[in-house]
């Protein structure tokens, strides 16, 4: 009861910094024909009301899919339609079929960042508060720090806030779904990652560390006992939670196949805008979606994405823990937001959800990942005009995560989690002792160079022969530090002597 009063002040302040970011501009205002993500929301909210459930991702007449077609899963869509109903009760002009399209007006952008706010409070900063509770062996001061860092993270307020999105409800379910399968409600915890997965498709980023860790506990139950009773109640679970979502689009086969066309657009390509990934990096010098066929690209991205991952869920299978699971979300999502096919610049969130979770723990690397995340996303936040936003925001969390943590005093091979690590490297290379120093000047250069990038997209314009000159840059530099972080998290997965000292009884 001690930290409530505090616990309040920290969920005021997040929420306050969330609505001065909603006050400015957001994703296509006022730019036609498209417009931009805001408009994306709005008319699928027009789509859900006046059509039938058959149509919502069908090519007719009254559903242009070329115009923001609906491309995410049924459960956002039924969010679209609940909140149809109350736009509707509202003003019926704003989601009015056909004329609605490109509407704006100060009374709706309210409505609209009001929605995100409502699912924010309900949804998402619930389960960040409850998970920094949790926390063992964390003082009250320090569950409240934490609570306030994770809360201030600046790339998902910008992009649901500013830019305009619902990522905080899919990222708000995955929080729940973890706080679930590591408190041992193995049960709800699947049945609030389904809910994830069936609102934002991107979850599958998720997917392999949730499916690893039930399948490591129900080995360690024992497969002839609780083991077997645990793996079928999460599969009835699973199964149970994807028919009622899905159940309108199962009547006929064809509904089925058209949503599945419409979540995994392959025809879109590798990549589609200028994002901090592998491949978007490498098409720079090579153009690679030119060289290789549709398919091959898709063999490809899938190839370097299992083998990326698989160590770490190897790793979690046969030692299950909610340590080794937290570690394993991170290094699977930045493995997807890598290597596989068809990624936009905002999928980094689904890494960067993992990486808070972690920010007690090794909370020098997760702040400097937060940073960079947030800045890899810096060309279309000044695309919406989010320049000051962004500054201010990302100024505000690392101050926040300064004073809560003392960053800079927690750079030793203890601190960064590398101690088993570095004893294992020194039994071959004896003043192998640089490490923390490296990654502490690493991280100096690293914020000169974001601080550079952002002065010269802010205050140059590119070369006429090079007019991506600075995005590509953004996502060139944005990209290394991702391989680093990759990396990183992955030698504390296979290096972590703390879980296998302190492997504990899963019952």
């Amino acid at each position: 009861m001690e930290k409530l009063p505090f616990m309040t002040i920290v969920v005021l302040i997040g929420l306050t910094v969330r609505w001065t970011v909603s006050l400015n501009s957001y994703s296509g205002a006022g730019k036609s024909p498209m417009f931009g993500d805001y408009e994306a929301q709005r008319h699928w909210q027009e789509i859900t009301f006046n059509l039938p459930v058959k149509q919502w991702y069908f090519n007719t007449s009254d559903n242009n899919l070329k115009y923001w077609g609906l491309d995410y899963p049924p459960l956002t869509a039924y969010h679209s339609l609940l909140c149809s109903y109350v736009a509707n009760f509202i003003n019926p002009d704003w989601i009015a079929l056909h004329t609605s399209r490109g509407y704006e007006s100060q009374a709706h952008k309210l409505f609209m960042r009001t929605t995100v706010f409502i699912a924010d409070l309900l949804i998402y900063v619930p389960a960040v508060i409850l998970y920094c509770c949790c926390l063992k062996e964390t003082s009250t001061k320090g569950k409240v720090a934490n609570a306030l860092c994770i809360l201030l993270y600046p790339g998902l307020i910008l992009i649901d806030y500013g830019h305009f999105q619902y990522n905080s409800v899919s990222l708000g379910f995955a929080l729940w779904g973890v706080l679930g399968v590591s408190c041992g409600w193995d049960v709800l915890g699947s049945l609030a990652f389904c809910l994830a997965l069936n609102y934002k498709q991107m979850e599958l980023y998720h997917s392999l560390p949730f499916f690893c860790f039930l399948l490591g506990k129900c080995f360690k139950q024992g497969l002839k006992g609780k083991g077997f009773v645990l793996l079928m109640k999460l599969a009835c679970t699973v199964v149970a939670s994807f028919f009622l979502c899905w159940l309108p689009f199962l009547t006929e086969r064809e509904q089925t196949l058209q949503v599945l066309r419409r979540l995994f657009p392959v025809d879109r390509g590798l990549f589609e805008d200028k994002v901090a990934n592998i491949w978007c990096s490498i098409n720079v010098f090579l153009k690679i979606k030119d060289i290789l066929p549709r398919h091959s690209q898709v063999i490809l991205s899938f190839c370097f994405t299992f083998l990326s991952l698989l160590p770490a869920c190897i790793k979690l299978t046969l030692q299950p823990s909610p340590r080794g699971f937290k570690f394993t979300l991170v290094s699977c999502a930045l493995s997807f937001f890598l290597f596989s096919f068809q990624v936009h610049e905002k999928s980094i969130l689904l890494v960067s959800l993992p990486v808070c979770l972690v920010l007690n723990e090794i909370p020098f690397i997760s702040t400097w990942f937060l940073l960079v995340s947030t800045f890899s996303m810096l060309p279309l936040l000044l695309k919406d005009e989010l320049l000051m936003p962004s500054v201010v925001t990302m100024t505000a969390f690392f101050i926040a995560c300064t004073n809560s943590y003392s960053i800079f005093e927690k750079i030793s091979e203890e601190e960064l989690q590398l101690k088993s690590f570095s004893i294992s490297v020194r039994k071959y290379l004896p003043n192998f002792t640089f490490l923390p120093r490296m990654i502490q000047h690493l991280f100096l250069t690293s914020v000169m160079a974001m601080v550079l990038l952002t002065l010269l997209m802010v205050t140059l314009d590119p070369p006429q022969k090079l007019p991506d000159l600075f995005p590509v840059l953004v996502c060139f530099v944005s990209c290394l530090h991702f391989l680093f972080f990759l990396a990183y998290f992955n030698i504390i997965i296979m290096w972590d002597s703390r879980n296998r000292r302190n492997q504990k009884k899963i019952n």
